[in-house]
């Protein structure tokens, strides 16, 4: 492969930014505030799949009330709203970013953010420097493959000549359903065995780790 035509596709939510467990404070408590609290490891466990479908598994219903569910998103919004000065980029994160478009590849950051949490995570992460696929580009969150498919388009690029990394084992499987291969990163708090489990290639502790070991990682063969 060349790498002028190859890609890398990654999430962002957990794996470039340290954002999960205040997604996971924002929804325990949008889920409270519904009178349907849930479990934290429950809650830990849904955590980077699409919003609807997160709702979906935790209220244990496949057609919940769209009243309720609009009421979880927009109390998940604000709280988390108000504990994005705590957000901050992995280390290690943009050092990332710059290395592999150095090496010649097509970066996309591939999210079910919304447009508002894509503003906040700009603040700490140069993410405007790159192509950008979210959520409300595509019909199905992940773990469907919409999202690393329409990455793909966005690069020009077939699977083969791919790979994403990602947190959990929704970007794991999103993944492999479209073909792609992933790294996995244990910044999301999800286990080197699940991700493995999962369909994971290779698994890392972060960003930065990944970076230091960036020549010799499976990601190489994009650019070899």
């Amino acid at each position: 492969m060349t790498s002028t035509s190859c890609a890398v596709l990654i999430d962002i939510d957990g794996t470039l930014v340290d954002s999960n467990y205040l997604h996971l404070i924002a929804w325990l408590k949008a889920f409270q505030d519904a009178d349907h609290p849930v479990d934290g490891r429950a809650l830990h466990r849904a955590l980077g799949m699409g919003s609807d479908l997160l709702i979906e598994k935790l209220l244990g219903s496949s057609d919940p009330d769209p009243g309720l569910v609009e009421r979880i998103q927009k109390v998940h919004s604000e709280e988390y709203a108000d504990l994005t000065s705590l957000l901050r980029p992995f280390d290690g994160a943009a050092d990332l970013l710059e290395a592999l478009q150095a090496r010649g590849l097509h970066v996309v950051l591939a999210t079910s953010a919304s447009p508002d949490e894509l503003e906040r995570v700009a603040k700490v992460l140069p993410i405007d420097e790159y192509d950008v696929v979210g959520g409300e580009d595509v019909e199905n969150a992940k773990p469907e493959p919409d999202l690393v498919a329409a990455a793909l388009a966005k690069a020009g690029v077939p699977a083969e000549r791919a790979m994403f990394i990602g947190d959990t084992v929704w970007d794991v499987e999103a993944a492999s359903r479209a073909g792609v291969p992933c790294l996995g990163l244990l910044t999301g708090g999800i286990s080197m065995s699940e991700l493995i489990g999962a369909g994971a290639i290779a698994v890392y502790p972060g960003p930065r780790a990944l970076l230091d070991d960036l020549d010799d990682s499976p990601l190489a063969g994009l650019w070899a």
